[in-house]
């Protein structure tokens, strides 16, 4: 700390913590001066205050790509199994608001003509190229019609096949993701409680097939009334879920099998009030429990909200209110993001699926780890909307190669940071520290993950992991400079335009050995995962228990 404040007296003659550091001439001749954001960090390497699940950042595929079943057949595209490949490991959850209108409809000798056998080995599954192609162009019609129903909240009832879980089981078992599919819990008797019989004949058909997977109950059961004119209060849902626990514990395949919910709404209203309902029922059934949150409404937000962070504070507010309740009733529970992104109503137009997204969503990932999230779950991977992480090409978008990145560099045991400015904790300069991933550095070695929010560069002065290690530096910035850039569907990584090699390969995500300095360079309206090889940190070279 007494570093920490050295720094800060050094810099605290500069205005609005920033240093004025050279002068530049612009397109018309003029003379302006330029400057950076300068942050002192002070950081505490001895012991692991958290440690999350490996599966941490993990992602969902909505039910709306199963209204009509032929979508899913997009899952055997070989480009979106190497992307998903990329992201393990990973929990990949299947649900959303139509999960609670589908309806498990058995046709045992059915199968369509499509070269495509969901029974095959992993390399005898790819989808044949000429049925790919028709079915993204299918697709691009499709959302429409999904859009509507959602503006309209007029959902009709789905009806799915073998095929489905199929395609489903097969897509993450090739692809080394474990699978959690959501029942349909609006389904109900005449005295409002749970009807099981579609669910006990989807797990009739998934035994036989010896399908390893997870369950869920219910999407936001806080908007049923909503959107199906049913009310289920929290005491119910977890009888319901209880219920569930009950039936899979009759079964010699899934008596084991991991149960998660209620996956209610971020805390507003009654929706904290169904969550509590739910754990004094049916805390004991779900081996975690889950909620969902997301920071703005995609019809109304606008780029200053992606980049506010007031905004991206908020996570911290919700998260400790869930935290808090189940601690109360059920201590040691771990809690998941069970489906998120930027902006709820499937995204912001313009700004979910580009460059300025990534500050949303990389700030989760550190906030929520050191808050005390277990696993965040990404919504969504491939399907309707704009906060997809896969564009309806199937190509990746500046968030899927954030999320790599993460899974490569990022170890799950958290430390503790803390980041100064001239008046303060830093806002616009966020930073969270892990140990590193151990399957890509040696134990002892630290990842800092940084965002600059600015449009002005900034400088870490970080002496106790800067002055003694060599860095690899990962540096994410938009294809085009400045504000324009923020609106880009492309990311460059240190300079290198980010893209597929093929459908089979990612390029080599290589990063820029920097050698010992006095601080690191952090550009403006930048992304960076700083990893600190001879960090040597005593946190990261052993498992003792968690501070």
């Amino acid at each position: 700390m007494k570093l920490v404040l050295l720094l800060l007296s050094v810099l605290s003659h500069r205005t609005d913590g920033v240093h004025i550091t050279q002068r530049h001439r612009d397109s018309n001749g003029t003379w302006t001066w330029t400057g950076s954001l300068d942050v002192a960090v002070d950081v505490d390497l001895s012991a692991v205050i958290r440690r999350v699940d490996p599966r941490f950042l993990s992602v969902t595929i909505d039910a709306s790509l199963a209204a009509e079943e032929k979508f899913l057949y997009l899952l055997g595209s070989p480009k979106i199994r190497t992307l998903a490949r990329a992201l393990t490991p990973a929990f990949l959850r299947f649900g959303g608001t139509r999960q609670d209108f589908m309806v498990f409809t058995p046709q045992r000798d059915h199968r369509p003509d499509s070269g495509v056998s969901a029974g095959a080995s992993c390399d005898k599954l790819e989808l044949p190229s000429w049925l790919e192609q028709r079915l993204k162009k299918e697709w691009t019609q499709q959302q429409l019609v999904l859009l509507r129903e959602d503006r309209q909240r007029k959902y009709r009832r789905v009806k799915f096949t073998e095929d489905t879980v199929d395609l489903l089981h097969s897509f993450t078992n090739c692809s080394g993701m474990d699978l959690i599919f959501g029942l349909n819990a609006l389904l109900r008797t005449a005295d409002n409680t749970w009807n099981s019989s579609n669910a006990r004949s989807l797990l009739q058909y998934c035994e036989s097939r010896r399908y390893t997977m997870s369950w869920e109950l219910g999407n936001e059961p806080n908007s049923y009334e909503k959107k199906a004119g049913i009310r289920v209060d929290g005491n119910q849902l977890g009888q319901d879920f209880t219920h569930l626990r009950e039936i899979l514990s009759e079964s010699k395949f899934y008596h084991n099998a991991g149960l998660y919910g209620p996956d209610v709404g971020q805390p507003r209203d009654h929706r904290i009030d169904i969550l509590g309902g739910f754990l004094q029922s049916g805390a004991e059934a779900v081996d975690a429990c889950t909620w969902h949150h997301y920071y703005v409404n995609g019809r109304d937000t606008s780029l200053e909200d992606f980049l506010d962070p007031e905004v991206l504070d908020t996570l911290t507010l919700k998260t400790n209110e869930v935290l808090e309740k189940v601690k109360l009733v059920s201590p040691g529970k771990p809690v998941w993001l069970g489906e998120t992104s930027s902006a709820y109503g499937g995204g912001a137009v313009g700004l979910s699926d580009t460059f300025v997204a990534g500050f949303m969503w990389l700030d989760k990932l550190g906030l929520g780890a050191r808050l005390g999230l277990d696993v965040v779950m990404r919504q969504v991977l491939v399907g309707s909307g704009t906060y997809h992480l896969v564009d309806d090409n199937l190509d990746p978008l500046p968030d899927y190669w954030l999320s790599v990145l993460y899974k490569r560099l990022v170890g799950p045991e958290v430390l503790k940071i803390e980041a100064f400015s001239d008046f303060g904790r830093s806002k616009r300069v966020r930073l969270y520290l892990h140990c590193s991933n151990t399957n890509s550095y040696r134990p002892g070695a630290v990842t800092l993950i940084s965002m600059n929010l600015s449009k002005k560069a900034a400088r870490i002065f970080a002496p106790a992991l800067v002055s003694s290690s060599t860095v690899d530096a990962f540096v994410l910035e938009s294809e085009q400079s400045g504000e324009e850039g923020l609106y880009s569907r492309s990311v460059k990584l240190n300079g290198e335009l980010l893209k597929m090699v093929d459908d089979k390969s990612l390029p080599e995500l290589r990063g820029s050995r920097l050698p010992p300095a006095k601080h690191l360079q952090l550009p403006a309206y930048s992304l960076a995962f700083f990893v600190f090889t001879d960090a040597r940190a005593a946190a990261c070279r052993q498992h003792g228990a968690v501070r």
